[in-house]
């Protein structure tokens, strides 16, 4: 069942990609190929299968062949079919009539905080949907990608907290991310292949292995109450000088409550050299195995 009250996703493609620097330099890394097709299309088709209708894209001038990519090019259109390649130009417009793709710039560098932010002018008064162009999850594994979203917004519809997708991660690798620390550590079960949703306390940012409460890390996909924009707009710079997501969930947290969700499925980073180089070849692969 998908909740009935998202409809607006965002999606922060503002970041300059200097984890993946030289291929980031004149290609934005979203548009960077896992397979065939650009990263952040397998991101826009899991927020569309999740029924989101409207997306906004929060970049800067240099971003613009983002939003190139989900318009239709009219006279390339033209010329493939011209020469009978139908089935090509379809292909290529593949954005359901319903959906909407809008891009607002985020003037200064602040921030994941600051990114999510920029996109209230046009999110209004809805509750929305933020996935980070960085994770892809795994689409070729059923339904199982989308359905993650969807269970977030079914149980937001549910108690009205906002959710946080979380996946167990290795000892090696807690230190790489934001660890969930649970109110009731107790419910989890790391072995589950089902979404469950738990009362969050707080995160830790990027921990030492024996300081992590928990190794459930921080995946990408969030579903926010509009209220989180509030606290946005309040929250002072920290870290690196910029305003950080994690301070307003935090402040979020203490007065209205917020979840983590549990995923299903696997999660590839994308925004990182050798993950990506991975996440390469196992989408090629894939893609290959479907065309035989």
């Amino acid at each position: 069942m998908i909740g009935p009250n998202i409809t607006h996703a965002v999606i922060p493609v503002a970041g300059f990609g200097t984890r993946m620097l030289p291929l980031s330099k004149s290609v934005p890394k979203e548009l960077l190929p896992l397979g065939n097709r650009p990263a952040i299309h397998y991101v826009v088709e899991e927020a569309i299968a999740a029924g989101i209708k409207h997306i906004v894209l929060v970049g800067h001038a240099q971003k613009s062949a983002i939003e190139n990519y989900f318009d239709i090019n009219a006279e390339l259109d033209s010329q493939l079919r011209a020469k009978g390649k139908e089935v090509l130009a379809d292909s290529l417009n593949w954005l359901p009539e319903d959906v909407t793709v809008s891009m607002i710039r985020q003037g200064k560098a602040l921030g994941l905080g600051h990114a999510v932010l920029a996109a209230r002018p046009i999110i209004g008064e809805h509750d929305f949907a933020v996935l980070l162009p960085d994770v892809v999850l795994d689409p070729f594994t059923g339904d199982m990608s989308a359905d993650n979203l969807a269970f977030m917004m079914d149980a937001f519809g549910a108690d009205n907290h906002s959710q946080i997708l979380v996946d167990n991660v290795a000892d090696e690798d807690v230190h790489k991310y934001g660890i969930a620390k649970l109110s009731d550590a107790s419910n989890i079960d790391e072995q589950s292949d089902i979404n469950t949703s738990f009362k969050v306390a707080g995160f830790v940012e990027k921990p030492n292995l024996a300081d992590a409460p928990s190794k459930l890390a921080v995946v990408g996909r969030y579903v926010f109450s509009n209220k989180i924009f509030d606290y946005l707009a309040n929250t002072k710079a920290s870290v690196g000088g910029e305003i950080q997501l994690t301070d307003a969930i935090d402040a979020l947290i203490s007065e209205y409550g917020v979840n983590v969700t549990t995923m299903r499925g696997n999660s590839y980073d994308a925004g990182d050299m050798r993950s990506y180089v991975q996440a390469f070849i196992y989408f090629a692969e894939q893609q290959l195995a479907e065309d035989k």
